[in-house]
C-alpha cells in the first residue's frame, strides 16, 4: 500500500507532461505570428506597389522609354508594379484586375474611364485608368490617375479553414498633365 501511495503521488515527470502540452500551442502561436505578418508584409508591398505605379502614370513621359507619352498604355505602370511586386518574392501574373471604381472622367461625368491597355492589349492583372476626377475627403479633388489590383494569397496555417484570402489595392495620384 505505501508503495502506491509513493507512486500516485509523484511529480518527477510532471514537466514533461507540461511541456507535451504547452509545446505544440506554443509553437502554433509562433506559426500563425509568422504568417499574419507575411500576409501584412504583402499587404504593404501591394499598396507600395499601387503608389509607385501611380506616381509613374502621373507623369507626363515615360524617360526610360525615350520620353513618349503615354497617356493610352499602361505598360510602363505594369513594369513598374511587377519590379515592386518582384522585390518581395510576389508574382505579377497572380495579381488580378478589378472592375474599374467609378470615377468620372475629368471634364465628362457623364463618361466612366475604362483600363487602359498594356502594350495594345486590355490588362488582366492591373487597372490603370488615366484622366480620371479623383475623390477627395477635403474636397479639392483633381484629374489624376487611380491604380487599382487585387492579389491572392494562400495562407499555410494549420487546422484553420481560411486558406486563401485576397487583397486589393487602390491608390490615385493628381497627374503632372
Amino acid at each position: 500500500m505505501h508503495r502506491w501511495k509513493s507512486i500516485v503521488g509523484e511529480t518527477g515527470g510532471s514537466e514533461v507532461a507540461e511541456a507535451a502540452l504547452v509545446l505544440p500551442i506554443f509553437l502554433l502561436l509562433l506559426i500563425g505570428i509568422f504568417w499574419l505578418g507575411r500576409v501584412y508584409n504583402v499587404y504593404a508591398t501591394i499598396n507600395y506597389a499601387a503608389m509607385d505605379g501611380a506616381r509613374t502614370a502621373a507623369t507626363r513621359s515615360c524617360a526610360s522609354c525615350g520620353n513618349q507619352a503615354y497617356q493610352n498604355d499602361a505598360t510602363p505602370v505594369v513594369n513598374v508594379i511587377s519590379a515592386d511586386l518582384q522585390a518581395s518574392r510576389l508574382d505579377i501574373t497572380q495579381a488580378q484586375s478589378v472592375p474599374p471604381p467609378a470615377y468620372c472622367m475629368c471634364g465628362d461625368c457623364g463618361t466612366t474611364p475604362s483600363c487602359a491597355r498594356v502594350g495594345g492589349a486590355p490588362s488582366s492583372n492591373v487597372c490603370v485608368q488615366f484622366n480620371v476626377q479623383l475623390s477627395s475627403t477635403n474636397g479639392s479633388a483633381g484629374c489624376g490617375v487611380a491604380v487599382t489590383f487585387k492579389y491572392p494569397y494562400n495562407l499555410l496555417l494549420p487546422f484553420v479553414s481560411i486558406s486563401q484570402i485576397t487583397l486589393q489595392s487602390q491608390a490615385q495620384t493628381v497627374g503632372e498633365f
